[in-house]
């Protein structure tokens, strides 16, 4: 079986994994949502004693998302990245930023019980409420509701940054774009778009970290120093906020209306629902 090859948004840090995939499935638990800041995370395990840091491992931040479970990121550029504990001789590796084919597909959907209100399930894959039949580990309880009236709230996992987004939703895209599977470490982004000073950042400003892809014209990850978790994006420049929807604690009230960069999709996920698919951006955006 070849060596599958993963790296970070920037690049710093790297990972392989020697052996066969095992099992790959879509997780819809809160934790994860904030985590990636799309609608799921997408996982697939490999032997343990295959896997391995090529290098970055100094650059890896911690954060307990529950007892003795930690959730790690590149405190560089925020991409999830694999924390490396071993549940019965496998890890589970993110699979966006996987830099091969591992020739498996997702085989199920779970936690669907705390799936996100504003993304509904469109293929035929298993569902689970929470782990699939089979699997003897506790589920935890799901994140306390941080939902509230007066708005669609938004938070970081740790619940350090709490932002509203009061302004005009303008578009409501899912991103393939490679950047955006490394970002967020997930099949795709999933993005809210509104205007600049539709995003009140209510506390946690000193929170954010951004990103700046060099190559990249405006491309831009921000998140969470303490949790990793991604936050809006809030560009004066050009009048625009970017809001990860895995970060809403409510339901904004939209759905997803378009799939942009489709022709950069990963190979493992395939696109089930009916809406417009765009090999880029949309005509005239």
């Amino acid at each position: 079986m070849p060596t599958l090859h993963s790296r970070c948004l920037c690049g710093e840090v790297a990972w392989d994994a020697d052996g066969p995939p095992g099992f790959m499935t879509h997780c819809h638990c809160a934790r994860c949502r904030k985590t990636h800041g799309t609608a799921f995370a997408t996982y697939l395990t490999a032997p343990a004693d295959g896997f391995r840091f090529e290098r970055g491992e100094d650059r890896i931040v911690r954060y307990e998302s529950s007892p003795d479970f930690f959730r790690t990121f590149c405190g560089g550029c925020g991409s999830v990245v694999p924390n490396g504990q071993a549940w019965e001789g496998q890890v589970f590796l993110p699979a966006g930023p996987l830099d091969d084919d591992p020739e498996v597909r997702p085989a199920a959907h779970i936690f669907v019980g705390s799936k996100a209100p504003w993304y509904e399930i469109p293929d035929t894959l298993a569902q689970f409420d929470t782990y699939p039949e089979g699997v003897d580990a506790p589920a935890l309880d799901d994140l306390p509701s941080r939902a509230a009236p007066g708005g669609t709230r938004g938070s970081c996992l740790c619940g350090g940054v709490a932002f509203r987004v009061t302004g005009e939703v303008l578009r409501v895209w899912g991103c393939h774009c490679s950047r955006c599977r490394k970002a967020r470490s997930a099949a795709h982004g999933a993005n809210l778009f509104t205007t600049a000073d539709g995003v009140d950042v209510t506390s946690g400003a000193d929170l954010f970290v951004s990103y700046k892809l060099p190559e990249a014209r405006f491309f831009t990850h921000v998140f969470c120093r303490v949790c990793g978790a991604p936050l809006p994006r809030i560009d004066r420049s050009r009048n625009l906020a970017v809001i990860p929807m895995g970060a809403l604690d409510d339901d904004p009230g939209v759905r997803l209306q378009h799939h942009i960069f489709v022709g950069s999709k990963a190979p493992w996920f395939e696109i089930a629902d009916r809406l417009p698919q765009h090999a880029e951006y949309p005509p005239q955006t």
